[in-house]
């Protein structure tokens, strides 16, 4: 076998390969061997078939096949050879002339092809100790416990359809369509066919529920209001806005009254009870926020911290995976770029950025957990499978099911838990200061965080 290399830039790499067609004629000398033993052929007893009738029946096709094998296994030697990771599956390229190939599939001929790939580039990793974090921390209010208490109380006890004459009243569920507008343009997220909405809950934007009360079902009204100041978008925040609001169905609450009774037909022993269980919720949640605002401190100082080359092919895969997504988005919504204040070319430039981001902060979290011996175990994975199952209620069987028959895509699901291993890890040994702020803050921190970057799971 002789290997050449033919070209060696940045991380790209091409080899000029040839197997001599002695050695191909050894192998498929062995493929016959092997062949003599399966082969079933009229007017010959099993095993007894002589190799020179093998080779005039089978020959071609068996030497299509070592060819194929033959390919696979030089390459692999070559990168092990050369100490080289591909970062996808190598090019390779075989003659056109079909006389030249003849020759080799008889035999007579040396295999000449060229193998082109790009390299997993090293990666040499940044200092990990004292990375600076801020850790989000918000306390749970006595208020904000008292309106959860009562939304899930107005949500239990039931609600009956006060019909068509129903008057809208403070406690009533409602079926509502609307449209929003600022400066008289509909914005993203601002309308609705149906939303249900408990009025006085403070579900929506203040002062919107209020202007509901004394409407009647089938009644449509302009409903202004103005976005708070520390609204979590930031395009939306402090704006005047008007929704065109229909009413499609008035339910009023059924008779019931927030008391121990009430609290053990949840399930609880009483209302203290259940004002801990909700606090506990709510408190788990606001950690989970927190947990993913570090997470995101961290991944931004690994991307700061590492500076190099990646592999065209594999930001090409990664970009094309983001991109069908947002096209589908935007289509989906009937709506173009220039209506999201952008161009497709602007926003391609953006999404190609952000892939290369994502195949850097791969390899990077990939380093780390290699280097210190992150795992996923078993359970974990497992774990894993169970709350992808639960997310499909009613379908769990079928869910399940597909990722038993795909390994592939059950491999998949190691992926998100693995970097969020690594990322624990990297906070382990990061500077956290703690600080403390609403919860409306940390929402806004969080949009910003998505503004910025859409991140989602790096593979």
């Amino acid at each position: 076998m002789q290997v050449t290399e033919t070209l060696n830039e940045g991380l790209k790499r091409k080899l000029s390969v040839t197997i001599p067609a002695k050695d191909l004629v050894t192998r498929l000398d062995a493929k016959l061997v092997e062949l003599k033993g399966q082969a079933s052929i009229k007017g010959f007893r099993p095993g007894k078939v002589p190799t020179a009738h093998l080779k005039k029946v089978y020959g071609r096709s068996a030497m299509s096949e070592v060819m194929q094998d033959a390919i696979n296994a030089t390459v692999s030697e070559t990168l092990d050879s050369r100490s080289e990771r591909a970062a996808a599956q190598p090019k390779v390229d075989l003659p056109e002339d079909q006389a030249k190939i003849n020759d080799v599939l008889d035999g007579k001929a040396d295999l000449a092809f060229d193998v082109e790939y790009e390299v997993l580039p090293p990666v040499k990793l940044m200092e990990l100790k004292g990375v600076k974090l801020t850790r989000p921390v918000v306390d749970v209010t006595e208020e904000e416990i008292d309106a959860e208490v009562n939304r899930v109380f107005a949500q239990n006890r039931g609600y009956e359809d006060k019909g068509d004459e129903g008057v809208v009243e403070t406690g009533d569920r409602l079926g509502l369509s609307f449209v929003g507008k600022v400066d008289g343009k509909p914005f993203d997220g601002g309308t609705s066919d149906h939303a249900h909405l408990t009025v006085g809950s403070g579900e929506f934007i203040p002062g919107f529920e209020e202007q509901l009360v004394g409407m009647k079902k089938g009644e449509s009204r302009e409903v202004k209001v103005t976005f708070p100041k520390d609204y979590q978008s930031e395009e939306l925040a402090g704006k005047k806005a008007v929704f065109d609001v229909t009413v499609l169905h008035v339910d009023g609450p059924n008779a019931g009254e927030l008391n121990d009774e009430f609290a053990k037909k949840l399930g609880v022993d009483d209302v203290a009870a259940l004002r801990e269980a909700v606090k506990g919720q709510m408190e788990q949640a606001l950690a989970s926020m927190s947990r993913q605002h570090v997470k995101r401190q961290i991944l931004d100082a690994l991307d700061e911290g590492h500076k190099f080359d990646v592999p065209g092919q594999l930001v090409e895969a990664e970009f094309e995976q983001i991109w069908n997504r947002v096209k589908h988005e935007v289509e989906a919504h009937g709506r173009s770029f220039e209506d999201e204040g952008t161009t497709e070319e602007a926003a391609r430039e953006q999404y190609r950025t952000i892939a290369e981001r994502r195949v850097r902060l791969g390899l990077v979290v990939a380093e780390i957990g290699n280097v210190n011996n992150v795992d996923v175990t078993e359970e974990e994975h497992q774990q894993a499978l169970i709350a992808e199952v639960r997310r499909f209620q009613g379908q769990e069987q079928q869910v399940y099911d597909y990722y038993r028959k795909n390994p592939q895509a059950l491999a998949g699901l190691r992926a998100p838990v693995f970097e969020n291993k690594v990322v624990d890890f990297v906070s382990e040994l990061a500077e956290q200061t703690d600080k403390k702020m609403t919860r409306a803050e940390l929402a806004k921190l969080i949009q910003a965080d998505e503004d910025d970057v859409p991140e989602e799971h790096h593979h």
